[in-house]
């Protein structure tokens, strides 16, 4: 817990002169509440029962000193109001955009175990409940503190035994706004929980909005969605429950200490030990000695709520990535292409059986290998290994000799193009799309690679042409068009290594046609590995590997594999027969 709250200092560090300041202005506003009432003390005990002959001066010029603590409060409670927020603002983006960073650096096993939907709200709700805790719990905690203080030194001063009877309050006070906010805050948690859980819910209903259309179950995903909803409704009840215990009762508090202070005080009076100026005096701190006690249980709901929020980010921030570069890593530079399987192995997680088991394969620099065999046998798995989005298990994946382990990530797959199945466009223009392969490439450049993907012809058709908005995930364009942006990607990027993960199987056969013919150019030079679902698609391969559950079964052209009637014969004969 040590280590959690030194990092969440840290934060402070860039805008330590303006906490400063915040802190400051918050002594100030706490020093001007407390003296306030010591200028009407002033007017009706010194001025008033004096008789002074020139009371009225005097009760202009304590007027005039007020309004000017008044406006000074103003100001500076206002500079801790914006320029507070301002700050705790500044600090969510600073939390906001290293975690950020950090999920980027996660691999792909990180995102297999979570839901999109509650990651995101680690991302915005929990980092809000932060900056809040680091805004206003410096000022509560200061102001709670130095009005307490300010307040006692006097009202004990003014009366000890009246002082002692309203400060027998406060221990009773804050045990019970205790109690109640930690209830509030064990429904908090929950209502954070399911906070997340409607973002899960709601991310994965309106990603596969098409999906819930085309068979027309929007009723369920609303069902789903209503549960989810209620359970929220279902948290929040309790905590509306306590907190409307919590506030009532701290009102019924403070109007118990009123209640005490003019009865006791009235006996006083009566006794001769307390004058009337006094105790309009104690009734007016009475007030100022009820905002610590709130400001207190407020700074704890703060704390509360954020230090809920900032485990839930440290919880992601101490994930280590499973895939670093090594201390010594180096440069991958003057990529021939070659790539050495040497009885590689994988599983996702320890307990889970192999994925890929022992597969030893030689690929030559610029070969078109494909990799061909039934589903699950591990074709998108081991093509995963060589950019190292997953991590051998055993054995190893050299590049041109180098153990792919021992050189950085980011000059490994700056040399591995990867053109998928399921194409992802961001959202943005045809030109962002392509763009997005060489973020420095010129509008000819852009052009070039479109041509080679022939998907010029396709774009010049669109409303604005490179400039045309193709939506979220590239909505707007075909299966086709979309799977033709993602090759001119690629183009622009000119690896060296292309991996092809069966990227015309969703198509139709005029679109089959134009991809089939942007990935001949595309492989031209270049070590190129296809996974194949469509036999026919690699039927030019110079060489074909076909996987099965217990590793490598057949390679060869595929004149060979046929002519051997064995594993590869026996699915392209099937292929042929749907």
């Amino acid at each position: 817990m040590n280590s959690r709250l030194k990092f969440f200092f840290s934060y402070y560090k860039p805008y330590r002169r303006l906490l400063l300041a915040d802190v400051v202005c918050a002594f100030v506003v706490s020093a001007i509440a407390v003296v306030l009432p010591l200028c009407a003390q002033y007017i009706t005990k010194d001025v008033l029962v004096n008789n002074a002959s020139d009371a009225l001066n005097q009760i202009y010029l304590m007027g005039f000193i007020m309004l000017a603590l008044v406006l000074a409060y103003t100001l500076c409670n206002g500079f801790v109001d914006y320029r507070g927020h301002v700050m705790g603002a500044m600090m969510e983006r600073d939390m906001r955009r290293d975690l950020f960073d950090h999920y980027q650096k996660l691999s792909f096993g990180f995102y297999d175990e979570r839901k999109t939907g509650q990651l995101m709200t680690r991302l915005t709700n929990d980092l809000f409940w932060i900056s809040e805790l680091a805004h206003h719990g410096p000022e509560d905690l200061s102001i709670a503190v130095l009005k307490a203080i300010g307040t006692f030194i006097i009202l004990i001063n003014i009366n000890v035994g009246l002082t002692l009877i309203v400060f027998l309050f406060l221990p009773i006070m804050a045990v019970y706004a205790f109690y109640f906010n930690h209830r509030m805050n064990i429904a908090l948690g929950k209502s954070k929980e399911r906070i997340s859980d409607i973002n899960a819910q709601v991310e994965d209903t309106l990603s596969g909005i098409r999906v819930v259309k085309s068979f027309t179950n929007e009723a369920v995903e609303t069902g789903k969605f209503a549960r989810e909803n209620n359970r929220f409704v279902d948290s929040r009840g309790a905590g509306y429950l306590s907190e409307a215990y919590f506030s009532n009762g701290m009102e019924a508090f403070a109007q118990l200490i009123t209640i005490a202070v003019v009865i006791f005080g009235g006996a006083r009076i009566v006794n001769a030990s307390l004058d009337l100026a006094d105790l309009v005096t104690f009734v007016l701190y009475v007030g100022i000695l009820i905002d610590p006690v709130h400001r207190i249980v407020n700074f704890s709901r703060l704390y509360q709520e954020g230090i809920t929020g900032f485990n839930r980010f440290t919880e992601i921030m101490e994930i280590e990535p499973d895939i670093q570069d090594a201390p010594d890593a180096a440069e991958l530079k003057q990529v021939e292409g070659n790539i050495q399987f040497r009885s590689v192995s994988f599983k996702y997680r320890e307990e889970y059986n192999d994925v890929v088991k022992n597969i030893s394969l030689d690929i030559r620099a610029g070969e078109y290998v494909a990799l061909v065999g039934s589903s699950g046998v591990g074709k998108t798995t081991l093509c995963s290994l060589i950019p190292r989005f997953y991590e051998v298990t055993g054995g190893q994946i050299l590049i041109d000799g180098q153990d792919i382990r021992d050189v950085t990530l980011h000059s490994l797959r700056r040399n591995i193009g990867i053109v998928q199945q399921d194409v992802y466009l961001f959202a943005g223009t045809v030109a962002d799309n392509i763009r997005y392969g060489k973020l420095d490439a010129s509008r000819d450049e852009i052009i070039a690679a479109a041509k080679r993907a022939n998907a010029h012809d396709f774009i010049m058709e669109l409303p604005n042409g490179y400039d045309t908005d193709i939506g979220q995930r590239g909505v707007k364009l075909s299966g086709g068009q979309k799977q033709r942006l993602s090759i001119a990607r690629v183009f622009l990027k000119d690896p060296p290594i292309i991996i092809f993960d069966e990227a015309t199987s969703a198509l139709d056969n005029e679109s089959e046609k134009a991809v089939k013919a942007s990935l001949e150019q595309l492989t031209n030079n270049r070590t190129t590995l296809v996974i194949a679902h469509r036999l026919s698609t690699v039927r030019n391969a110079q060489r074909i590997v076909v996987l099965t559950d217990s590793g490598v079964e057949e390679q060869g052209t595929h004149d060979q594999l046929i002519a051997r009637d064995g594993t590869y014969a026996n699915l392209y004969n099937m292929q042929l027969e749907i």
